[in-house]
């Protein structure tokens, strides 16, 4: 891998992770586009990606930084009236939601360790498998929109909406889905306005990527040569800068229309990423 296919990766994750059009189904075909593959084990190609996702990690933290730090700061505080038995505390929207966001956490946390392997192999590199999920969850983005009632704010999240985004976040695992996508969708469906979805899902990806990213970031360091480190480093810098704008992106342009751009554009993507894999063969 050259610095520019590593800036071109950096870009492409920077993009994708946040706008619900799956980070790694382009991640992946533009390693196949570029021959990444012929040069590049799968496991090392997985390892690349997952790190330079804590860029994208660092664009989430910088822009909701006073979310975070409110969440963080409530939770602890709640937490401990909550021990010395004063509920009401409990009931706060920044501790609350510091319980939403670990609840929300549990199910890819387990499902993710548990499948950990097969999630480096190659199965996760099938086109045929990307293509078919960025259509299927295309479908699905669709009703969550059509029979989802999204009137709810981040002030109203409950428990069980947490742990419907959370399930639905598990399936951000299938390369092609989209960790924004399932999650928006999930949100869609458990009644969310559409910013509330975003920046629910958002806030919700920060302890599934950090996982992700420090749990590679070592494997990484064993089976990357010191060109690739270098290349690692730049696309993880690029990643940040460009997630931050598409989260700026997404938030403003979800708060007057739908995601129906988005349904279209994986409905495309996906017929795309099926017929060049059709021709692969």
């Amino acid at each position: 891998m050259n610095l520019i296919q590593a800036i071109i990766l950096g870009i492409i994750q920077g993009l994708t992770e946040f706008i619900p059009i799956s980070s790694s189904g382009h991640l992946i075909l533009a390693e196949k586009l570029m021959g990444l593959d012929q040069v590049m084990s799968p496991q090392q190609i997985t390892a690349f990606v997952a790190v330079i996702q804590l860029g994208t990690l660092v664009a989430v933290v910088v822009y909701f930084f006073a979310d975070i730090l409110g969440i963080s700061l409530g939770f602890i505080n709640g937490s401990i009236s909550w021990l010395k038995g004063d509920r009401r505390t409990m009931a706060q929207l920044s501790s609350r939601m510091g319980w939403l966001i670990i609840a929300g956490t549990i199910p890819i946390g387990v499902i993710g360790l548990l499948t950990r392997r097969l999630i480096e192999g190659d199965l996760t590199k099938n086109l045929y498998l990307i293509g078919t999920s960025l259509i299927v969850w295309a479908i699905l983005l669709w009703v969550a929109e059509r029979v989802g009632r999204p009137r709810k704010q981040m002030e109203e999240i409950g428990l069980t909406d947490a742990l419907i985004i959370g399930c639905a976040q598990v399936f951000a695992l299938i390369p092609g889905s989209s960790r924004s996508g399932t999650t928006i969708t999930g949100a869609l469906f458990a009644g969310l306005n559409r910013e509330a979805a975003a920046r629910f899902s958002f806030l919700l990806s920060i302890p599934a990527i950090a996982a992700s990213g420090i749990l590679e970031l070592h494997e990484a360091l064993l089976i990357l040569n010191e060109t690739s480190m270098l290349n690692l480093l730049v696309a993880t810098i690029v990643s940040a800068v460009v997630g931050y704008a598409s989260i700026a992106f997404l938030i403003s342009y979800l708060r007057h229309n739908s995601t129906s751009v988005f349904v279209v554009y994986r409905i495309l993507a996906g017929l795309v990423v099926l017929l060049f894999a059709y021709r692969a063969h």
